[in-house]
């Protein structure tokens, strides 16, 4: 092996990759400079949320949220808990979906092999409550606001995702002003500023949104268009 692939493969190897496997969809590493929170011994500080089978397949989030606004099924779930390479946080209702359907679908998560359930903001808290005697499971759930919060935590959930689109940096300070050690995921949207933003504001985890596969597969193929172009030049020369 000469001195350059050498060297090469040395690079590829010290994080155990191989050069099929090396790309993937990486989070902001700014993410990294949120405190994160522990869920059973593994630190979380960033959640991917999409609901592209291959994304979750290949991404470097510490943990993945499948949630969509469809009624759950666990045929879906068990798709992408055998793809996934690390936890699935995974959307059992609490909007459309009520009653024991959410309940039954959150111990179903459990066995099927989620690592926590989220329920959506409108749930009730005797649904939460439901919920909360079914599974053993975390319970993350989504608030827009300090008192939805407050209802929240008052029905024994576990973390709390606030999602509160623009306003999120300014309603995750006002929870964390009043609750200093509940763990509170929230959206940072796509930039670095937006991200740390977030993170001071108090959140102890970041969930970012991935970009859908027509915008990964037009930045691949601007990439190709600009190398072909490169060597279509130098065969001129």
């Amino acid at each position: 092996m000469e001195k350059r692939d050498r060297k090469i493969w040395l690079e590829i190897r010290k994080d155990f990759e191989d050069v099929y496997t090396r790309k993937f969809l990486q989070v902001p590493k700014v993410a990294k400079k949120s405190k994160g929170f522990k869920l059973r011994g593994r630190g979380i500080h960033s959640v991917i949320y999409t609901t592209d089978l291959v994304v979750v397949r290949n991404n470097n989030a510490d943990a993945t949220m499948l949630v969509y606004p469809f009624t759950p099924e666990p045929i879906i779930l068990r798709s992408f808990v055998r793809c996934a390479q690390r936890p699935i946080f995974v959307g059992v209702g609490g909007g459309a979906t009520t009653g024991k359907r959410i309940a039954h679908y959150a111990l179903n998560a459990e066995f099927i092999g989620a690592s926590a359930v989220v329920v959506n903001a409108p749930i009730t808290t005797s649904d939460l409550v439901r919920v909360r005697e079914y599974t053993d499971l975390p319970i993350i759930a989504t608030a827009f606001t300090l008192e939805q919060a407050r209802e929240k935590m008052v029905a024994g959930i576990d973390v709390l995702n606030i999602a509160a689109g623009k306003d999120t940096p300014d309603v995750v300070q006002i929870v964390r002003d009043e609750m200093p050690h509940v763990p509170i995921l929230a959206s940072g949207g796509r930039s670095d500023e937006s991200i740390l933003k977030t993170i001071k504001a108090g959140a102890n985890a970041i969930v970012y949104t991935a970009p859908n596969m027509n915008e990964l597969m037009s930045d691949l193929m601007d990439q190709y268009r600009k190398r072909m172009s490169y060597y279509s030049g130098k065969d001129k020369e």
